[in-house]
């Protein structure tokens, strides 16, 4: 039942003031805190149940009441029922959304990658607050859809890539955006992935779609094509069609606190030394080059200078003599300064080690005073937005820059060249590149 708009809004007002309070004080009031809270709270519908899905749900269900639920699989959907017996439950978001949206407040979209734009840019349209998966997108050109829409709708956001959130990230970020490492000389960004089949073309024949399964749902804005167990489930990512190979899956992640640190956006060029196989999936390993030129810093202090960002995936890895002796772990990041180079074995930027730069000798230092606000909690910082407090870190301004700029890396790879690129313009100058950017959508799904 949906509760009456003016306690919805009296609900709006009151919260708010809990979460600017948070914000300030780096402490978060125990009556917001109290999940239990006979405090009347939000309405949650989530698209896509199962694998990140439980996870997000069980977060929006723990934050707010959860009014309903959609997966295109019947069998994760029944189980997801079983947590939320309250909820009504449907397969297709669009007719959850047509149906039921006046009872919704906000969204979680945990869907595979390539139907994260259409389902999040539905539901911001009816001015629901959303909060989706990394990648944020599929496309160059959706992640900028994401942003513009989240401004015009004035609604909170939130991407689901959770280090944001961890005191180390924020700690590091603080560190390199005061000048303690010098001169940024170059970045390297890696992780272990894939780790799902990758680097084959399409296979033969066609299976029996699984019981429950509305395999035409799950295909949404892509091409169709006869179902193959080779693509679902979990196995989608590796295919060209539906995810976004090891770089949108894990760089979200792994380049997040560089990129956030240093104003890593809009590359002037990009280059790949792997292409995709057979127009079908992303190879089985790649390295990938992102030039940036000098640019203003987010803080006002002036600009960074340009240096290159290298992209590692597969069992590619950095070279070893940036800190010899090292081992690197099978993920992670390093950002190398003139005088000090920060090395985080983790996928996620919680924990660093800093080394005098070209050397293992480990340098110590005096942490800057704190500029960034410490957080609740990755989700929590998306319900205080949602309840009116200041905007989740993580948020589509920030995100969708994020996404949009290494989803670049996938334009690359898949042009098989290097790829220039205006941000000013929204081009690299070749047609045909530019055809990647985006795709048209299949007939009945609309960004």
């Amino acid at each position: 039942m949906s509760r009456p708009q003016s306690s919805r809004r009296d609900f709006m007002k009151s919260t708010a003031a809990l979460g600017s309070a948070f914000w300030v004080g780096h402490s978060i009031s125990p009556v917001f805190a109290d999940s239990k809270s006979s405090v009347e709270r939000l309405n949650f519908a989530s698209i896509g149940v199962e694998g990140k899905g439980a996870s997000d749900s069980d977060d929006a269900g723990f934050h707010g009441n959860m009014v309903a639920i959609c997966d295109i699989d019947e069998g994760r959907l029944e189980k997801a029922g079983k947590r939320f017996p309250k909820a009504q439950k449907f397969v297709d978001y669009r007719e959850m959304l047509s149906k039921v949206g006046d009872q919704i407040d906000a969204v979680t979209v945990s869907t595979p990658d390539h139907s994260h734009a259409p389902a999040s840019v539905m539901a911001m349209k009816m001015g629901k607050h959303c909060f989706c998966q990394k990648p944020l997108t599929w496309s160059v050109k959706e992640a900028k859809v994401m942003r513009d829409l989240a401004k015009e709708k004035g609604i909170a956001t939130q991407m689901g890539n959770q280090g944001t959130s961890g005191t180390g990230l924020r700690e590091a970020v603080e560190i390199m955006r005061a000048g303690l490492l010098g001169e940024i000389q170059e970045v390297h960004v890696w992780t272990n992935r894939p780790i799902w089949p990758q680097g084959t073309g399409r296979p033969q024949g066609e299976d029996k779609v699984p019981e429950g399964l509305h395999w035409d749902l799950f295909l949404g804005p892509a091409p169709f094509r006869p179902y193959n167990a080779a693509y679902h489930p979990f196995k989608w990512r590796g295919w060209l069609d539906f995810g976004t190979g090891a770089l949108g899956d894990m760089a979200c992640h792994t380049a997040n606190m560089a990129v956030m640190a240093l104003d890593l956006f809009d590359p002037l060029t990009i280059e790949s030394d792997a292409t995709a196989v057979e127009n079908e999936t992303f190879p089985s390993k790649s390295k990938i080059t992102f030039q940036f030129g000098a640019r203003d810093r987010g803080d006002g202090k002036g600009k960074w200078n340009a240096c290159p960002v290298f992209w590692y995936d597969g069992s590619n890895l950095p070279p070893q003599e940036l800190v010899p002796g090292e081992k690197f772990s099978s993920s992670g990041s390093l950002i190398v300064g003139k005088e000090l180079t920060l090395f985080s074995a983790n996928d996620y930027g919680e924990k660093y080690v800093i080394y005098k730069t070209g050397t293992n000798e480990k340098a110590e230092i005096k942490k800057p005073e704190p500029s960034l606000p410490r957080s609740p909690g990755h989700f929590k910082e998306f319900a205080i937005a949602c309840a009116g407090g200041p905007a989740a870190m993580s948020n589509f301004d920030y995100a969708a820059r994020l996404t949009g700029t290494i989803l670049l890396g996938n334009v690359a790879l898949r042009a098989g060249k290097k790829v220039n690129w205006d941000a000013a313009k929204f081009t690299t100058g070749d047609a045909e590149t530019d055809k990647l950017l985006h795709r048209e959508y299949r007939e009945g799904w609309t960004l």
